[in-house]
């Protein structure tokens, strides 16, 4: 028994210290590939700062000061610059000294491992801006605003319908707006345009010499409103954003929020996207800020109910429209104001899903006694082009933050090639 025990020894050793080395060689191989990964995002972000060879110097020092060789050993061996059209590759060799599979002379397990790199944050791109225009954006912006819109007017919203004309203090006003406007009131369409201009800076920053970043502004409602076609001056698009005409500003909104038609609408303007590497063949992007839900104020006042089921939030199959022509889209969901005392809301967007007649595929798991109000984040998620191009924002420095927080990730973004 012992000698039968002395001969299988060896070979369940090795077995047993093959499994352990290989296993601590693939683990070896991932860090190395995470490390590759790091210097070249490092890289191409700063891809026409430097020459070629000093920018693969920056890759090795980036590379370097990622690994961890204390059980390894491993280097760089290649390095592929195409400047032009940004792009990078690269690959790493290394060694993994054994431990039990040394009994058989086996001294290293060899790694290698590839990467390529494309960022988008130095390429020519189009951004298009929409801004939901729909009355339901005339929400006063804080919880202030609405405290006071609400004791004084009787409403939050500041909505333009004559019909609906207030008396505060002794003073009639033609409209809810007329005296949002005279009580310094700041709207949610308001803080949609300081959102805008945040982007506009940003884009100032990525882009000084205004020659790879356009941008283009739009209203949604019943269809799209072009406001600004795609231009490289963002100083016009500031332009834009003040004057009364653009219907971009709370002194005008859409009566209707048709995401379908809209959307529909919105694909001839943004058009096919590109691969970046020149004006005539940008990359798209679409930042839109809305607050999710498909509606028509008729909807809303006419009586008995009659079209409750079609308040509902969008069908994230209609974002299909712009993906479908390879452009990205990012999604700023100003968070719905639940109103638990209004009998509208109830009827509406505080009703289920499945008592709506959206059109639309609920997620996987999701009851369609889920409230609309509830659901109206994830249909917006979905419509994004991936779950880090979606924010969800409710104060005033939540929406003027997170288009430009949604520009930044696009922009910083990179597409791993291999």
């Amino acid at each position: 028994m012992a000698l039968v025990v002395a001969i299988v020894s060896v070979p369940m050793l090795l077995a047993v210290g093959a499994s352990l080395d290989y296993t601590r060689a693939y683990n070896v191989q991932n860090k190395m590939q995470s490390d590759l990964d790091a210097a070249l995002i490092a890289a191409v972000k700063q891809i026409d700062n430097y020459d070629e060879d000093e920018l693969k110097k920056n890759i090795a020092d980036w590379f370097e000061a990622q690994s961890d060789k204390s059980d390894s050993s491993y280097d760089l061996t290649e390095i592929k610059l195409d400047k032009a059209g940004h792009t990078i590759t690269a690959t790493a060799k290394g060694t993994v000294p054994t431990t039990l599979m040394a009994l058989a002379n086996i001294k290293t397990v060899p790694v290698g491992v590839a990467s390529a790199i494309k960022g988008p944050a130095t390429s020519y791109v189009e951004v298009h801006i929409v801004l939901d225009k729909s009355p339901s954006m005339l929400l006063a912006a804080t919880s202030a605003g609405q405290s006071l819109m609400r004791s004084n007017a009787g409403c939050e919203f500041a909505c333009h319908n004559t019909a609906e004309s207030v008396t505060v203090s002794g003073i009639k006003y033609p409209t809810f707006y007329a005296y949002s406007k005279a009580a310094g009131v700041k709207l949610r369409s308001d803080v949609a345009l300081d959102a805008v201009e945040e982007v506009l800076d940003m884009i100032d920053s990525a882009d000084k010499t205004h020659s790879r970043i356009t941008v283009a502004l739009y209203g949604l409602g019943e269809t799209i409103s072009v406001a600004l076609k795609p231009t490289y001056s963002t100083s016009t698009a500031r332009k834009m954003l003040s004057d009364d005409s653009s219907k971009l500003t709370s002194a005008s909104s859409m009566t209707a929020t048709y995401f379908d038609t809209s959307l529909k609408a919105l694909k001839a303007k943004v058009g096919e996207a590109g691969d970046g590497s020149s004006g005539n063949s940008p990359l798209k992007l679409v930042l839109l800020l809305t607050d999710g839900v498909q509606s028509q104020r008729e909807w809303v006042t006419t009586p008995k109910g009659k079209y409750w089921s079609k308040v509902t939030p969008m069908n994230p199959d209609w974002c299909n429209y712009i993906k479908d022509n390879k452009a990205s889209i990012a999604v700023l969901y100003t968070e719905y104001l639940a109103l638990p005392l209004d009998w509208g809301y109830n009827a509406t967007v505080g009703s289920t899903m499945k008592s709506s007649s959206w059109g639309g595929t609920l997620r996987s798991g999701v009851s369609g006694n889920t409230s609309r109000q509830d659901y109206i984040p994830m249909a917006l998620e979905d419509c994004a082009s991936s779950p880090d191009l979606f924010i969800s924002a409710a104060s005033e420095d939540e929406i003027t933050e997170g288009l430009s927080t949604l520009f930044t990730q696009y922009l910083t973004s990179v597409r791993l090639t291999q």
